[in-house]
């Protein structure tokens, strides 16, 4: 019953196309493929899929297909003289494009040819002639490219890749020569690059961020972080302390003492040493007297004289060795103390000459006039005092 109905409706669906191409046969285009296309509502010819043309009347060929024709939809025959799937190799390639050069002989096969070189060449072609490179069958390493001019230089040389250096490639290149990577960090040499080791604390490609720890907030109750080298530091408000500022400051205790209460000092006896020397070394100890009360316990001191590997702090030769210089030493800044005073004497008593000498000349100078005057000067006087009279 289910397969009579399939039929039916496949039936009625076929029939109805055959109806609604015709309808719009009428009305299409003249010359239009029906069988391969379609008219739409502007009478223009609409191909199917695998026909092409104006007329939906041309096969559409295989997509590649170079020289090759068909007769239904995607396919390829190749036209005289070519074959292959796409019909793109030519059967005599040899005659037709002569591909072997300098006299070599040319081989076809199914569209395939082949050269046989003379000697001295080499290559698909035999277009390369055998040089260095040839000889030496490839002696670059590590993926260097072997140039000879194409046969005609007398030495061969290596094109190396990077990081390779060296006539044969064979050398790698230390990229850690130049220390690249900062902050102790340990570098590792590869291929044309390097990688960095960091130390605790940093990061990047040369190791030159410094991680920061304060990142995740590790100081607590208002603290103020202080990023470190793989460390930090926290300054705690008042009120708190601790490596993240998470502990309590603990108040101190306050003693409650009675109105009588008297300090006890213990009593100390400190004995004073035979010898009193820079290496002296004092042992305090305090007696253990369980049974006594604390007012009456001892401090107990020991001196204990620290001696030298020699025996004692200086010989009798380095006594008299340092006495000697200080006595020296004694009579040069004596010496020196004289000659200076001496000196300071001498200037004051030349100043004090020269500012009493003016006063000396001045008192002779005057008693030289006085002697130069005659003994009537006063007689003279007297008779020039009566006159006027």
């Amino acid at each position: 019953m289910f397969s009579r109905l399939n039929l039916l409706l496949l039936l009625s669906s076929w029939l109805s196309m055959i109806l609604f191409r015709s309808v719009q046969g009428a009305d299409c285009k003249p010359g239009c493929n029906l069988g391969h296309g379609r008219c739409d509502e502007n009478s223009i010819c609409r191909c199917d899929p695998g026909w092409e043309g104006e007329l939906c009347d041309d096969c559409a060929r295989m997509p590649g297909c170079v020289h090759g024709t068909c007769q239904q939809p995607w396919q390829c025959s190749c036209e005289s003289g070519w074959t292959g799937r796409f019909c793109d190799r030519d059967i005599n390639v040899c005659a037709n494009q002569r591909p072997c050069q300098n006299g070599a002989t040319c081989i076809a096969t199914d569209g395939e040819y082949s050269c046989v070189c003379p000697n001295g060449f080499h290559g698909k072609d035999c277009e390369l002639k055998s040089g260095p490179c040839q000889e030496a069958r490839s002696p670059c390493k590590n993926g260097g490219l072997c140039t000879d001019d194409k046969g005609y230089a007398a030495e061969l040389s290596c094109r190396c890749l990077a990081g390779y250096v060296g006539p044969r490639c064979e050398v790698n290149v230390d990229d850690c020569l130049m220390r690249p990577c900062a902050n102790g960090a340990t570098c590792h040499d590869g291929i044309n690059r390097f990688s960095c080791e960091c130390q605790a604390g940093f990061e990047g490609r040369f190791c030159t961020v410094n991680i920061n720890d304060c990142a995740s907030g590790p100081c607590l109750n208002g603290g103020r972080c202080f990023d470190r080298v793989n460390r930090f530091d926290c300054v705690c408000p008042p009120g708190y302390t601790g490596v993240t500022c998470s502990d309590l400051v603990e108040k101190p205790k306050q003693e409650t003492r009675s109105q009588n209460w008297t300090p006890s000092y213990p009593r100390v006896t400190l004995p004073w040493p035979e010898h009193t020397l820079d290496g002296a070394r004092w042992n305090v100890s305090t007696p253990s007297h369980r049974n006594q009360p604390s007012s009456t316990r001892l401090l107990k001191i020991s001196v204990k004289e620290v001696v030298t590997p020699q025996g004692s702090l200086l010989t009798e030769v380095q006594v008299i060795v340092l006495v000697v210089f200080g006595a020296l030493t004694l009579a040069v800044v004596g010496l020196t103390t004289a000659v200076v005073l001496r000196g300071h004497w001498r200037e004051r008593c030349s100043r004090c000459r020269c500012a009493s000498q003016p006063d000396r000349r001045a008192k002779a100078d005057e008693e030289f006039k006085i002697s130069i005057l005659p003994h009537t000067v006063p007689d003279r006087k007297k008779k020039l005092n009566t006159e006027i009279i």
